[in-house]
């Protein structure tokens, strides 16, 4: 076994073994409720725009578009932007990466990869920001609710022709919702690629901790997702993500397309 396979056998072996680590699953579990009571998540920007993410989720992202090389990211869920500029940065490292395999220098402006960003209520003062921001080439807003029958229906023609698509719902997060969403858009998710769910942690904190809020223990995106894949035996949980992350919003949240 040469060294790099030697590493990533050992960090594999990790990853692994941290699932059944119980006292620190238990510490990562209590500093995420700790950090989420004190609204930590909103301390972050991602070229300029807030995101209101973990770093680590954030780290996982790059490593996924990575791994999968989408050529289309569909997210749900817009707010500041901040997400929806890190998946098109992401997109934009892949293509410049492409051109220096290739040999040449790609202009972005001639890619066709793009992040589609859907939301009930797109403020204008945040849309201008999207708008004006260095990476608005790659990304396409549509308002709406993500689950009303035009939205959904103008996200697939948007979606048509695209080889490798990734999938992240993050908006609305009632079981009702995102069961609705992965109805949606899970469909479009190609075979190898992902269906990120996020806020899936809701179901791990204590009930009534989100009192603002019309989700809670039972009422969220992990008890939707559970619902879903029971009838959808073409994507299963990737464990590896969440047991590498420790701290996330998404445990459970990685669905895997087979194949």
């Amino acid at each position: 076994m040469n060294p790099i396979e030697q590493f990533e056998s050992e960090r594999a072996e990790r990853i692994v073994s941290l699932a059944d680590d119980a006292v620190f699953v238990t510490l990562s579990r209590d500093w995420l409720q700790a950090s989420m009571q004190r609204k930590y998540v909103y301390n972050f920007e991602w070229m300029g725009r807030p995101i209101i993410q973990y770093p680590q989720d954030m780290v996982a992202m790059q490593e996924l578009v990575w791994q999968v090389r989408p050529d289309l990211i569909i997210e749900t869920g817009i707010a500041h932007g901040g997400s929806l500029v890190l998946s098109a940065s992401l997109l934009a490292m892949l293509d410049m990466c492409d051109g220096i395999e290739a040999g040449a220098t790609l202009d972005p402006r001639q890619s066709s990869r793009k992040v589609i960003g859907i939301d009930i209520d797109i403020r204008a003062h945040n849309r201008a920001a999207i708008e004006s921001h260095p990476m608005a080439s790659r990304i396409q807003m549509v308002q709406g609710s993500s689950v009303a029958p035009d939205t959904i229906a103008a996200v697939h023609a948007a979606a048509a022709g695209y080889q490798r698509v990734l999938v992240l719902l993050d908006s609305m997060h009632t079981h009702d919702h995102v069961l609705a969403e992965l109805q949606a858009y899970a469909p479009l998710v190609t075979p190898g690629s992902y269906c990120v769910v996020f806020d899936t942690f809701v179901e791990d904190m204590p009930p009534g901790f989100f009192d603002d809020r019309p989700w809670d223990v039972g009422n969220n995106p992990k008890t939707a997702l559970r619902q879903w894949l029971q009838t959808h035996p073409d994507f299963e949980v990737d464990a590896s993500w969440p047991n590498k992350l420790m701290v996330t919003v998404a445990p459970e949240g990685f669905l895997r397309r087979k194949g």
